[in-house]
């Protein structure tokens, strides 16, 4: 059964918001979850490209209040 994780990237900047998020997808179990939260424009279009190069796929992207909530299956 797949877990959900959570991963707080408010005013970490691009490519560093991507980077962490990368650490924490390696730690994972395959078809676990992480909700990437963050508030950097470039982030929100840059994260979702990099996590599905690399294989995972992007469930949702969604805006509200100038933050963004990314959810990724590993």
């Amino acid at each position: 059964m797949p877990v959900r994780h959570r991963l707080d990237l408010l005013g970490v900047p691009c490519p560093l918001s991507w980077a962490k998020t990368k650490v924490v997808l390696e730690e994972l179990a395959a078809h676990d979850v992480l909700e990437v939260v963050l508030d950097d424009p470039r982030g929100a279009r840059d994260l979702p490209r990099a996590a599905e190069a690399e294989g995972h796929q992007v469930i949702a992207t969604r805006a509200e209040a100038g933050r963004w909530l990314i959810t990724i299956e590993k």
